[in-house]
């Protein structure tokens, strides 16, 4: 048995404020020397950067669509030893999930960790109803641990005097802080929620302030006992995720450098969207990481493989675009048969342009596809896809639990010579659920280089890493082999 301090910051729905109480939370706890580990639940990339920013420590998803309960519990096991708290932030609201009976919901999430669940609620022109909502969602389901309330957007003393006791009163339930309505939020945002922290020249002053506010209007020592009433958590039975792909690795790999294929992963401004365990998950299974840049001039380490993950490239198109060295190179890498994994925003950089705002940008030109940015999401949520076309990442008849996180759509190419379109045999994925790239396909293939619309975590897709690797390896190889 262990002990495993940890909360769950949920909310009633999105834009409650929980992402801003957590940060709050989670820097406040920071500053007064605690080890605090983020965790964000869901397939969420950006409110997790910014929670690895207010702790200090590098945020991990917790997700139990994307990944079997097992290694969620191993996940959180292995991420939250040695600290002093674990907080775990919801996404949408605390019973919201896949379905009808919830599933896959932060509620879910918190009875599988164990963890009580502090309710961060908006209480905007509302007072003596707060109670009825606390005491719906203590009693809807059985099994959670509601355990605390942060009131958020109050108005003044008399306004939080009536919250206080009108929760307290008809629900047992500690009300745990009081914060003020804000002139506006601290973090802008746009479309996909919170404006990126890597597009934020503001970050620790806001950060710094949020913790400010949380520390006056939030009883953190309360918060703090609440946590470690959590019971001690046994070690998972699950493959934990330092052996995670080790049976990928050829013994003599394992400690040899020099002989270990070399992927280069794209982290810069246009591209970031990176789960932590997905290069975790590389570097176990025998390659070495080198971080690269689309944006930059600076010349890249010797490769023998590539992953794009997702961002923004709408928001550096023109630099992207003027890089023509780089797009010249990673289509090179493509035509050379380098195995190149691409998501989202990776894919959208491999296609021949990117149009934004009634502007056409010249992107790497491995595919003859346009992609452009719409006001409304065209893909959004969970997806499942099953796999129907030899690849070098995923196996034939393999069924991919995934997420879809864009605004872009594909079109024919606008601009330069005519190229017919990928037709059904190019793609390598048919949806289950979800929307794809083109006609409930995704998962585009040229070579060994595929791209998707999908994103997936590693340790809930256990073959991708290794062969991942051996395709690197095996390039390599060739590679070497062919020359003089």
């Amino acid at each position: 048995m262990s002990n495993r301090p940890r909360l769950v910051l949920a909310g009633l729905s999105g834009g409650a404020g929980k992402t801003i109480v957590t940060l709050g939370v989670c820097r406040a706890l920071a500053r007064r020397g605690l080890t605090v580990r983020p965790f964000k639940k869901g397939p969420d990339y950006i409110d997790a950067s910014w929670l690895g920013l207010a702790a200090g420590r590098e945020a991990s998803n917790l997700d139990p669509f994307l990944l079997p309960a097992g290694l969620v519990r191993g996940l959180f096991f292995e991420k939250s030893a040695g600290c002093d708290i674990s907080v775990i932030e919801g996404n949408r609201g605390l019973f919201d999930g896949k379905d009808l009976s919830g599933s896959f919901s932060t509620a879910e999430l918190a009875r599988l960790l164990c963890a009580p669940v502090v309710l961060v609620l908006d209480a905007t022109k509302m007072t003596r109803t707060a109670a009825a909502i606390v005491a719906g969602c203590a009693a809807f389901e059985s099994g959670l641990s509601l355990a605390g309330v942060i009131c958020n957007r109050t108005a003044g003393e008399r306004h939080r005097s009536i919250l206080r006791r009108s929760i307290e009163e008809y629900t047992g339930i500690s009300v745990l802080g009081m914060l003020p309505k804000m002139p506006e939020n601290p973090i802008p945002e746009r479309h996909m929620g919170l404006l990126s922290n890597r597009e934020y020249d503001r970050q620790e002053p806001i950060l710094d302030t949020l913790a400010d506010c949380v520390a006056d209007c939030v009883d953190l020592d309360r918060l703090l006992h609440l946590a470690g009433t959590a019971p001690d958590m046994e070690q998972p039975d699950a493959l934990s995720i330092t052996d995670w792909a080790a049976p990928s690795i050829p013994p003599d790999d394992r400690h040899a450098p020099a002989g270990r294929p070399r992927i280069g992963v794209v982290r810069d401004a246009a591209l970031w969207f990176y789960y932590p365990e997905n290069l975790e998950a590389l570097t176990r299974a025998g390659a070495d990481i080198s971080l690269v840049s689309l944006l930059s001039p600076d010349p890249w380490p010797e490769l023998d493989g590539l992953y794009l993950g997702g961002g923004f490239p709408e928001t550096m198109a023109r630099a992207l675009a003027d890089n023509l060295d780089v797009r010249d190179r990673v289509r090179g890498f493509s035509r050379a048969g380098m195995p190149i994994y691409a998501e989202c925003g990776g894919f959208m950089y491999l296609c021949r342009e990117l149009r934004v705002a009634g502007e056409t940008f010249p992107m790497a030109g491995v595919f003859p596809l346009t992609t452009t940015l719409c006001p409304r999401p065209q893909g959004l949520g969970y997806s499942r896809a099953l796999v129907r076309r030899e690849n070098p990442f995923h196996p034939v008849g393999y069924e991919l639990a995934g997420h879809e996180f864009h605004y872009s759509r594909c079109l024919a190419c606008l601009d330069g010579p005519p190229a017919p379109p990928p037709g059904p045999e190019s793609f390598c994925l048919e949806m289950k659920r979800g929307a794809g790239m083109l006609h409930g396909l995704d998962g585009l293939l040229s070579d060994a280089t595929f791209a998707a619309y999908t994103h997936i975590h590693a340790l809930g897709t256990p073959h991708w890493a290794g062969n991942f690797v051996a395709a690197a390896r095996a390039f390599r190889a060739c590679r070497e082999k062919a020359r003089p």
